[in-house]
Order: structure tokens, then sequence, then C-alpha cells
């Protein structure tokens, strides 16, 4: 448990007491060498640290075996002795106590509106009297200087100084002081009590008036007091007061350096209040429309951009507005400084407001576009990106409405936007083969610029082939250019060691641009995938793009590698074949001639990286390729890698992806079994180096060339992926590192297990009966059949159910998982979903014998209405995706009057929402469902035959939803592979009722109360500052009795796939923090059915997390019921992020041991 400020309280005190007792002499002013000033500032950022920190709970106290309030008296006694040391140390001593103070102020300042007033607040300060007066000496015996850090450190403590009336009078009179220096450290303290007092900022704002305005007042200090106009405003009515005598002043200020810091503060002061805001902005406006200087220009707009950045959503602004900024970005004198000031404000308004304000005329628009071509042209990148950005905005924000009314739809915008990003993209990269540039930060703006276009692509999916073709365009230019140059240093110098150096390191620059336009090629085929505008011109271009790539020399392997995947796209080669529309019924000699035709080049490609020995490379072609469903290729290379590694933990890797990517690669040749031989002749042809690649697909090949065995070899994949789990499960070291790889192998396993299960079922039905005999014999023996089968089918249906919770669950634990992997894991809990939709609901059709043989087959206990949850789990999976699916999909709720009692919606975290890009399940979702609604209308006809008939046709329909799925290419997530310990969490408790260290215990029939302390474990700093909600539910059973509490408290890493009840549990408290059952659930009950044997109890825990992820609660725990015994308490936790979304928390350690013991005591 790690150990939070107020623990450290009295270490840091006595440290602080031991380096202000140190002698140690300090040189200069900036010398921190001397041990106590260095230990003062130590103590300041200690006490900034402190401020961020939730005040100390009860819980907290326990946990940490803290007497209440003790780290509060060790606060005071530290600010005490920092005190002391302003009072009695020299001038360095009191400058390092002033910023630490000042520090502690400005941190404090941002972070106000976060409800955290810090560690000076009045009611955390008990020695406040003491503190002023130890100051006050200071101010009231030191010199000018003395007198001016005083005031500084008055001011840093207003919050309990504001209420001394002789605090007060030091500084209103300081503030008629002779000293410039004197008053300017008054005005800091004036303004910071200003903030809290509206009895002393009307005195103060009076007195600022005449001081400002006096031509007596040094302009150093008027200055100062124009600055301390955006302080004033602990009210609404003082902040207006002073904003309209400030307003009034700079009206008829003549003076430009307090013109300029008194627009600064007015446009602070405004921010605050939407009344004002309106105001100001048509004050700096006007200023921007008159003849004023650059510098009052450049103000404005930077005055201007602070008011937008805090939101323009507070007024309206008119087009007049945008006339105005345009107007100035036309100004020929205006600095570039100033044009991108102006630009940033027009694009903040824009993004916030276009789709309210009037329809641009397209000549503003045509305008705004040429300024943009004009700085690309000057080659001012970071201007010119800006003018895409607004232009691009105007496409998104008015795309629809101004196509409509035939604005855009006719004009060349979208394609210039796109030239004018590519212009930019390749002023950036073409100088990159000169290595003359840092490439990182070139590589991070083309990333920008590509999201850009992206975006574009999203909106405008006609865009698409020209955006591939410019992209063509770009890669031919980088070719050209290099060949120039390379051209020119061989005509110059021979060729040498430093120039085989440059060209190394530009393959290197080379490859990784390449793989970012790889990326920027992906997403925009997703995009294109989404709007349904994936089209066969679409392939040609990236057929011709993939070509262009792979045939030239000035690209590495690896890069004709990844190149060559896009083919795989499965939506690629439907547009080949010209059948997208039934992807699950593609010719097999069509479809085996282009798996051939795309496969090879792949392996060719992965064959020449393993040659030349770059197996980093062929290791990230190989993942590449395990992430598109290229499975040939990805088995080729980790089967080769497999044995070039000498580390056991690489080895086990290796080897447990390797068997992954043996077992796929059967199911793949399953599908295609004319795949296998054709790649076995061409791999023995060519005489490629991978025997065992060789006989491993000859041999899975062989027998498959008429119909294949699905039972059996989806049974060897199962068997497969088991041994890979395996594999991983034997490297001892860093389990937490395979933790997701592990549970993911885990259920890909069971799903597998479970298709074997169910086609095994399905096997002993005779579907292929002749039927040409009697009619009645065959469909009784069908129906006797079904009749069998329906228990262990409905247990299928539960079991495949559970599954696609298992999935979301796994999607929902991993908070740093990237968006392309959650789409996998959705889709496969899709998948999941609509098998157990499948094998469960077709069986609930009225009418049927089998409906009647089903209820009373054993699975009772499901509360009559499985087929409502089967239906709302695949409901609530397609609610935004599908509405088709879901008209479909709520005919079905007729059926029986239970299901619409037991349906209800499931509010789902976003990012487990399936893509549009999982058209293939979609369309099987549609397929499946549209087959239910049709047995159902026909299930309405009482006939012996019909039932028959309906039987037979379900469980077909059933066999044909499986066959379909299966031709789907199963894709890894580009996550499986990032091996890194998993963010979790541990739970530390200990008993409220007793200090006794030695374990937790309570008594017969009492309930249990417990302090604990939930800490966040491998959590990334970016994450921990999104994070707002911990919440955590305990739970035990009887049945967790443990003989011995010692044995087990160590729990060796996260094995989350190992807990039955997870899912169930994860559900509990997904409802609990969505108040989906607000009033079902209380903070701490036992389970309230009619058979709670197994004295099932829980309880929810909220706790309030500090920066490092750290929460403390106290919670009650009924155990009451439970007899003499010691039981495990076992407990799940979710966070909830700035967004939201909720996120499940894996448990890193075991729950506490509870023993129940007798004594004489009697319970409290």
């Amino acid at each position: 448990m790690e150990r939070n400020s107020a623990v450290c309280a009295m270490e840091w005190s006595i440290e602080l007491e031991k380096a202000l007792r140190s002698k140690k002499p300090v040189l200069t002013v900036f010398d921190d060498s001397g041990l106590y000033v260095e230990v003062i500032l130590q103590t300041g950022r200690r006490l900034e640290q402190w401020s961020r920190e939730p005040e100390t709970t009860m819980a907290a106290y326990n946990l940490f075996g803290l007497v209440p309030g003790e780290d509060r008296l060790f606060a005071n006694t530290i600010l005490l002795r920092l005190a002391d040391a302003f009072k009695l140390g020299d001038k360095h001593t009191k400058l390092a106590v002033v910023r630490i103070f000042l520090s502690e102020y400005r941190n404090r300042d941002k972070k106000k509106n976060k409800g955290n007033k810090g560690i000076l607040t009045k009611d955390r300060v008990h020695n406040q009297l003491e503190l002023l007066t130890r100051v006050k000496v200071v101010f009231d015996t030191g010199d000018l200087e003395s007198r001016a850090l005083a005031l500084a450190l008055f001011g840093c403590w207003a919050d309990f100084a504001k209420d001394s009336a002789q605090i007060r009078y030091l500084i209103l009179s300081s503030l008629v002081s002779s000293h410039v220096f004197e008053v300017k450290a008054s005005l800091f303290a004036a303004g910071c009590f200003s903030e809290l007092s509206d009895d002393f900022a009307c005195v103060v704002l009076e007195m600022l008036v005449n001081m400002v305005t006096s031509s007596e007042t040094v302009p150093a200090v008027r200055l100062a007091g124009a600055r301390l106009f955006a302080k004033i405003g602990c009210s609404n009515s003082i902040a207006i007061k002073a904003y309209k005598t400030g307003l009034k002043l700079v009206l008829d200020s003549s003076e430009e350096d307090f013109s300029v810091s008194l627009l600064v503060s007015l446009s602070k002061l405004a921010s605050k209040l939407t009344i004002l805001t309106s105001e100001q902005v048509d004050l700096l406006f006007s200023f921007l429309r008159q003849e004023k200087s650059l510098r009052v220009k450049a103000t404005v707009l930077r005055c201007l951009h602070f008011i937008f950045m805090k939101g323009p959503a507070h007024f309206p602004p008119s087009a007049d507005i945008i006339k105005a900024l345009l107007s100035t970005l036309t100004e020929p004198e205006l600095p570039t400084f100033m044009q991108y000031d102006a630009l940033r404000i027009l694009h903040k308004i824009l993004s916030y407001s276009l789709p309210h304000l009037p329809c641009l005329e397209i000549l503003e628009i045509d305008k705004l576009l040429a300024i943009g071509e004009n700085s690309a042209q000057s080659h001012i990148i970071s201007r010119s990106f800006l003018f895409a950005r607004i232009l691009a905005d105007i496409i998104k924000l008015r795309g629809k409405t101004e196509m409509e009314s035939g604005v855009l739809c006719s004009s060349t915008v979208p394609s210039r936007v796109v030239s004018l990003i590519i212009d930019q993209i390749t002023l950036l990269v073409v100088p990159l083969s000169d290595l003359c540039q840092t490439y990182s930060q070139v590589f991070q703006k083309v990333n920008i610029r590509l999201n850009l276009l992206v975006l574009l692509v999203g909106e405008h999916p006609d865009l698409g082939v020209l955006v591939l073709d410019k992209i063509s365009l770009l890669i031919e230019s980088v070719a050209n250019k290099h060949d120039h140059v390379m051209a020119t240093k061989q005509s110059d110098v021979q060729v040498d060691k430093m120039e085989d150096f440059k060209r190394e390191k530009s393959t290197g620059i080379r490859s990784k641009l390449m793989l970012i336009v790889y990326r920027f090629v992906v997403a925009c085929l997703e995009n294109l995938n989404e709007a349904s505008a994936l089209t066969p011109v679409v392939f040609e271009r990236v057929k011709l793009l993939v070509d262009r790539v792979c045939q030239c020399s000035l690209f590495d392997c690896f890069t004709h590698t990844i190149y060559s995947l896009l083919l795989h796209h499965r939506r690629i080669w439907s547009c080949l074949l010209n059948e997208s529309e039934e992807n699950c019924h593609l010719n097999r000699n069509s479809l085996n001639s282009f798996f051939v035709e795309r496969e090879i080049p792949t392996l060719e490609c992965a064959n020449k990286i393993l040659k030349e020995r770059h197996n980093w490379r062929a290791y990230r072609s190989g993942i590449y390729a395990a992430c598109q469903g290229a499975w040939f290729t990805a088995s080729f290379i980790f089967g080769e890698l497999v044995t070039k590694v000498q580390s056991d933990i690489c080895h086990c890797w290796l080897n447990s992806i390797n068997e992954l990517a043996h077992s796929e690669r059967k199911i793949q040749l399953l599908l295609l079994p004319n795949q296998g031989s054709t790649l076995a002749e061409w791999l023995e042809r060519n005489k490629f180096p991978a025997s065992n690649v060789l006989d491993e697909i000859t041999k899975d090949a062989a027998g498959n060339t008429n119909e294949p065995n699905y039972i059996e070899e989806l049974a060897g994949a199962y068997e497969g992926i088991c041994s890979a789990g395996k594999t991983l499960e034997a490297a001892n070291a860093s389990v937490q590192g395979f933790c997701f790889a592990r549970w993911f192998l885990h259920l890909r396993a069971r799903f597998i297990r479970a298709l074997v299960d169910i086609l095994r079922i399905l096997r002993t039905i005779p579907f292929n009966m002749d039927n040409t005999g009697n009619n009645g014999e065959v469909g009784s023996s069908i129906s006797v059949q079904s009749l069998k089968s329906l228990p262990e089918i409905g247990q299928m249906s539960l079991h495949f159910r559970k599954l696609a919770g298992e999935f979301d669950l796994l999607a929902a634990s991993f908070i740093d998982m990237d968006d392309k992997s959650a789409k996998v894991i959705s889709s496969l809990a899709l998948s999941c979903s609509l098998l157990a939709f499948s094998t469960g609901f077709i069986f609930f059709i009225p009418n049927l014998a089998s409906y009647d043989t089903f209820t009373t087959c054993g699975l009772e206990n499901v509360e009559h209405c499985l087929h409502a949850m089967l239906v709302q789990n695949l409901t609530g999976r397609l609610w935004h995706i599908d509405h088709e699916i879901n008209r479909n999909l709520c005919k079905l709720f007729d059926i029986s009057g239970q299901g619409k009692k037991c349906f209800h919606l499931r509010s789902r975290n976003k990012i487990l929402k399936v893509g549009c890009e999982e058209k293939d399940i979609l369309n099987i979702c549609g397929y499946a469902v549209a087959g239910a609604v049709h047995l159902q209308q026909a299930s309405k006809e009482d006939s012996e035959d019909i039932s028959s008939k309906v039987t037979k046709d379900g469980l077909q329909h059933l066999s044909s939803i499986i066959m379909k799925l299966l031709h789907i290419t199963f894709r890894t997530p580009k996550y499986f592979f990032q091996v890194r310990n998993c963010i979790g969490s541990k739970i530390f408790s200990c008993s409220s009722n007793t200090k006794k260290r030695d374990g937790i215990s309570a008594l017969p029939g009492c309930s249990l109360s417990l302090d604990l302390c939930l800490q966040l474990i491998n959590m990334p700093p970016n994450f921990l500052a999104r994070l707002t909600k911990l919440y955590c539910i305990l739970y035990s059973r009887v049945s967790f009795q443990e003989p011995k509490p010692s044995e087990r408290e160590k729990q060796q890493g996260c094995r989350a796939w190992e807990t039955d009840d997870l899912v169930e549990i994860n559900e509990m408290l997904f409802q609990y923090v969505t108040n989906l059952s607000a009033r079902k659930i209380n903070t701490s009950k036992r389970r309230r059915s009619e058979n709670n044997e197994d004295g099932f109890v829980y309880s929810f825990v909220h706790f309030e997390p500090n920066e490092r992820g750290q929460g403390f609660a106290s919670c009650l725990l009924d155990i009451s019921s439970f007899p003499v015994g010691s039981y495990r308490i076992k407990w799940h936790s979710c966070c909830i992020d700035n967004e939201g979304s909720y996120w499940s928390l894996l448990p890193l350690n075991a729950g506490p041991v509870v023993s129940v013991r007798r004594s004489g005591d009697t319970c409290k």
C-alpha cells in the first residue's frame, strides 16, 4: 500500500527541523546548495502534493495506524517551522519560503474549480494567529525587501489572513507607499484578498482607480494596477463594477502599455462571467477594426483566443465577426504569428458555431482557400495547415445542408482541400531524403495531416479515389527525389562507409514513413467500408498502390510485406469477385485462386526479411499478418523465428503464438482446402525454405479436397490453442505481462470447443435422410432426435451467452486497449451473442412440441425468460448499429408476456460497440433474425406436420449460421502482442472495530465493518488524470470457507479467466454504478431469494481517488448468518473516467480472510 502525505507528515516535519538547524552557507541568491534552502524547497513540493490530495478519512487513519488528527498536527508544525525560518532566516531563506508558497498558490489557483481547496485553507490551518504574527514581525522590523516578501506571504495565505483587520490595514496602507517594490507586492496581496472578500475588493477598487489615474503614479505601478483588475471578482456585482470601471479607463487611455495590460485583465475578468463575455468580444473587435498599432492588435488577438478557448458557446458569434477575421488575414503587413492567432480564433469559432451561422458565401470560402494555398506555396506549414483544418470543418459541419442546397456539391472545395493537405505533406516528407531534418517531428506533423484526410474521407466517401491517387503520387515523388539525391551524390563523391550509414538510416526513415502511410490507407478503407463505398474502382486504386510500393526497390521488404497485406482485406477481395452482397456464398474456386494469388507475394516478402536476418522486422510483419488474418504468412514467420531465439521467455512467447497461428491456419484450410494443396504445390515447385510449413500444409490439406470434417479439424485447432495457453502458463516470469494473451486464448479455445460441441449435436440429427419415403416417419425421426438434443442445445445457449459476457469483460478490463483491438473483441462477443440467440431462441417458439419439452428439461431455473434475455443481449449490441435487425428482434417479444417484462436496454460502454466495418457478422445477424421471425410465423399453425417442418428448418437454420460464421476470417487484436504488466488494482483492508493487527475477525451473528484502500497498479499517468470515480464490490459465500486462513493470503498474478462468477459480479457492479437497479441494490445486503442456501452476501463501496489512483473508504458486510469458521472475501473493482465510460479493473491480489469466532463478549 503506497504511503500518502498524511503518513509521511511526521517524517517530513523532522527532516525540515534538522535542515533548519543546519549551518551550511548559501553562496548566491540562486544557489540552493545550502541544506536548509534545499529542504525548504523540497518541503514546498511536498506541500503542493499534499494540497492535491483529499482530506484524510477514518479509513485511512486506521489502515495506516495513525491517530486521527495526527496529520493536521504535523502539517501545522511544518507551517510554523517555515514561518520561523522566514522570521529568523537570512534573505535567501526568506526568498525560499516565499517561493514555495507562491508556487503552492499558483497551483491551487489552477485547480480551484476542481473543489480541492488545498492544505492552506482556513479550516485546515489551526494556528493561524501564530503564523501571521511571525510574518508581521518581519514586516514591522525588516527592510524594504523583507516587507515586500511579507506582503507576498500574506497574499498566499489570503484564505485565513483576510479575516485579520491588522493584515488588511497593512496591505491597504502599503498601496500608498513611496517605494515601488512595496506597492507592487501590496497590489499582489490586495488581488489575493479581493478574490475572497467583497468589502475588501470595494475598497481596493476605489484606491486602484485613484492610483492608475494619478499623474504622480509611476508607469510600473500603473501596469501592476491594471493587472489587478483581473482579480476583483469575488461576487458578480463587484466583478461587473470592476469591469465597467476598467472599460472606461481603457477607452479614455492613450497610453499603449497601460491599454494593453488593461485589455488582458478585462478579458480575464469577462471570461469568468457570461454576461460580460459578449461585451468584451465586441470591445476587442472594435480595437481590431481601428487603426491601432501591431502590438495592440496582437494583444487583441491573444485576448480573443483566450476567451474563445474558454468556450465561444457563451454567445452567438455573427457572420460579421468571421468577416472581420478574414479581413485581418488579408492585411499585407500582418506578421505571421498574428495571422496564426487569427486563424486559431477563426477555427475555434467555426468549430463551435458553424451549424448555427448563416450559410457562408462560396466566395468567402474560396477566399479562405486561396489564402491557404498561398501559405502552402510560401512554405508556412503551420499556418497553411490551420487553413486546411478550418476548411475541413466547414466541409464536415455544413456538408449535408450545403450539399442539399447546391452550394458545395458543384464546387471543387473538397478536392482543393485534399490537394492543399497533400501538398503540405509533400513539403514535409520530400526533404527527408537529405537526412537534414528531425524526422520524428516531421512524422508527427504528417500524422496530423493524414488524420485530417481520414476525417474528410469519412464525411465525403467520394473523395476516396482522389485521396488514394494523391497518396500514390506522393510515394512516387518520394522515390523520384531519392533517386535524384543518390544520383547526385554518386556523381560527386565515391561511396564510403559514411554514405552506407546514411543510406541505412534513410532506409529506416522511409520504412517509418511508409508505415504511417499504410495505417492511413487502412483507416481510409475502414471509413469507406463503413460508408458502403468500397467499390471496385477503390480496389483498383489500392491494388495499383500496392503494386507501386512492392515493385519499388527503394523500400525494404518489411514495407513490401505490410503493403501486400492490404490485399487480404475481406472487402477488397469481395470487390474483386463482384459478390460483395453474398460474402458467405462465394465460389470456392474463385476464392481459392485469389487466396493463393494474394498469399504467395506476402510469403515471398516475409522470406526475404528472414533471409536478411531482420528478425525484429520479421516479427512485426508476423504481427501485421495475424491482425489481418493472413495465417499462412503468420505461421511461416513465427515458425521460423522460434528457432532463432535464445531467451526462455521469448521462446515460450513465440512458441505460443506459433501454435495459435498453426491452429487458425487449420481452420482456414478447412474452409478452403484447395488452397492448401495449391500452396503446397507452389512451395515445393519454388523450393520455398519452409519444409516444416510445407509438410504441415500438405498434411492439413490431405483428405479435405471433398467435404471437410469440420468437427475433427476444429477439435484439432482447439487442442492447438489450448496448448498455446499452456505454453504461456509455463513462462513463470512476468505472469501479468501475458495476462491478456492467456485470457484471450482461453476464450478463443472455449469458443472453438463450443462450436465443436454444437456441431456434434447437430450431426446426430438426420437432416439428409431420403424424403421420398414416408414423410411422417422422416419428420418423426427428426423430431425425436431433436427432442433428445434439446437439453444439450439449451445448455450451449447459456454457454454462448456467458462467453459473450466474458468477451465484453475482456474488452472493458484493459483501459489502454486501442480501438481496433476493442472492435475485434466486440465482434467476437457479438458472434457469441448471435450463437446464444440462435441456439436458444428457436426452441422457444410456441405451438411446437419442443417448446413444452424444453421447459421441463432441467433448465427451468432461467426464470422462464431465457429467450428475452438472449434477444435483449443481441439487441443491446445492435441498438445503434442496425435498426432493421432491431425491428425484427422487437417482433419476437410478442411470443410471451414474460419477454416484455424481462426486457430492458442495457447501457453499454461506448468503446465496446461493434464498428460498422464488421458487416459480415451484421449480415449474418440479419439472416439469423429474419430466419427466427420466419420460424415464428410458420409455427402459428397448429399442425404436427408443421411442427416437424419448423423443427427441421430451425436446426438447419442454426447449422447454416454456424457455417457462415466459420467463413469469417479470424483476426487477432493488436493488443494481443503488447506484452506488458496489466492495469489493475489491489485492495488492502483492516477491521474498523479493533486495533489488532493479527487478522480480521467478527463475532457470530454480527456484521463485519471494514476499512479499505483501493490502489491502482500499473496505471499510466495520462489515464490517472482521466479517472473520476472508483467503485468496488466485496462478496462472500458460506462455500468460501477456508480451513487455514494464512495459506492463500498471496495471489500469484491475475487469473481472471479462472473465476467462474466474475461476469456476474461485474454485471452487478455495472448495474450499481449506472443506477439501473438503484431501488433493488443497497450498499450492503444479502441476496434476497427463496433459495439462498449459499449465503451469498455483498457490499458496494465508493472511493474518491487521489492523483496516484488511491482511494479510502469504509463498508459493512452482513455476514451475520455465517457459522464459525474462516471465509475468503472476494472482490472486484471498476473505475469511471471523465467521459463517463465504465472500465473494469482486474484484481491483482486476493481479498481478505475473515474469521468468525466465538467469544464471551456481546455484539455492539
